[in-house]
């Protein structure tokens, strides 16, 4: 059984970037290039082993190397980027990315044929079949594995904002949803998704990892899929939260702030401090606002007590952690915003063509 331990919790503030794309045609709709990518011919050597399957033939995902200092992760994320395109156009292909692809509908097209997706697609049905999604996933290094529980635990309330901030997906299978992150919502429709509960320490979690492979209840540990966990194969802690980002400005924007939230957590951890007690339900509620309303939300704070908007949380976040990348997405348009302005000017085409990386 593939279960981690403890002792991969090893190194603070290490970073890796995870980033899931689509495979389009030069028109910007989506292709069945995974076979050709992943199996075909050697890619870039930035790309060795850090490419990988999604669920779809024409979803794709990459891993950065890891990244020691933060004032690295843009340009690695770039290089990445870069790699991963000229990968894609020796065999006709171009990349693109959003949160959802606004003009994929997933009853035409092929999932890919891995074993582990197969399984998925048999034992998940109908929630899977449809899941055309594509996220950002930040790790940063923890360097004990009951700090990095605390984190994860503390981090909870911190993601609702960072979905509003990076929402990108109002369009799904060819329509407005109506919200401004429609990916989070389907994914959410399936198993071992959203807001986890807080686990008392890492062997209560590990317990937890354990059980649900023991049960049948997944097949491997990388299927719980909630917004944040301990990595117990990386050492890290990770936030799966954002939804892809057509600009790697934002992703570099976003890793820095979710770097700059674990090490401070990290720091208050071993000041002693105690786990922040909030309702579960307060913070679904919390990321139902922000998948409806993106730039727009305002979240219920922890005691319940008081509403918090998005500017005023980004200010007090920016000045709190020295980070200025926050300031800068929410200054300018939003993903969810910029895709319906194109696709009411210009249509649908023209909004395929602009997610192009």
């Amino acid at each position: 059984m593939d279960i981690g331990s403890s002792e991969a919790f090893s190194q603070l503030g290490t970073l890796g970037v995870e980033e899931e794309f689509y495979i389009v045609d030069e028109a910007g709709r989506p292709t069945s290039g995974i076979g050709d990518l992943v199996y075909g011919d050697s890619p870039p050597e930035l790309l060795e082993d850090r490419l990988d399957h999604e669920l779809f033939k024409f979803t794709i995902e990459t891993q950065t190397p890891l990244i020691e200092s933060v004032g690295d992760v843009d340009e690695t994320v770039r290089a990445v980027r870069e790699a991963l395109s000229e990968h894609a156009e020796t065999h006709g292909y171009r990349i693109a990315a959003a949160g959802l692809h606004p003009a994929a509908k997933w009853r035409e097209l092929d999932h890919a044929e891995k074993p582990r997706y197969r399984a998925q697609l048999d034992r998940i049905q109908y929630p899977q079949h449809r899941n055309t999604t594509a996220g950002l996933h930040v790790h940063v290094g923890v360097d004990d594995a009951d700090k990095a529980t605390w984190v994860a635990n503390e981090l909870r309330w911190y993601l609702p904002p960072l979905l509003a901030l990076s929402a990108n997906s109002p369009y799904w299978n060819g329509f407005d949803t109506g919200l401004s992150s429609a990916r989070a919502k389907v994914f959410e429709g399936l198993p071992n998704t959203g807001m986890p509960t807080a686990f008392d320490s890492f062997d209560d979690y590990l317990r937890f990892e354990r059980r649900m492979v023991e049960t049948g209840s997944i097949n491997d540990r990388g299927e719980l899929w909630y917004d944040v966990r301990p990595h117990t194969g990386h050492g890290t802690v990770e936030v799966r939260t954002p939804d892809a980002q057509t600009d790697p400005a934002r992703v570099t924007a976003f890793t820095e702030y979710v770097h700059a939230l674990v090490l401070d957590l990290a720091e208050r951890y071993e000041d002693g401090e105690s786990r922040t007690r909030v309702r579960r339900e307060l913070l679904d509620e919390n990321k139902w606002r922000a998948m409806r309303h993106g730039r727009e939300a305002s979240f219920v704070a922890p005691d319940g007590e008081d509403v918090v908007g998005l500017g005023t949380h980004v200010d007090a976040e920016c000045d709190r952690l020295d980070v200025t990348g926050l300031r800068e997405v929410l200054d300018a348009e939003s993903g969810a915003a910029r895709q319906r302005r194109l696709h009411d000017e210009e249509g649908m085409d023209a909004l395929c063509r602009s997610l192009f990386v």
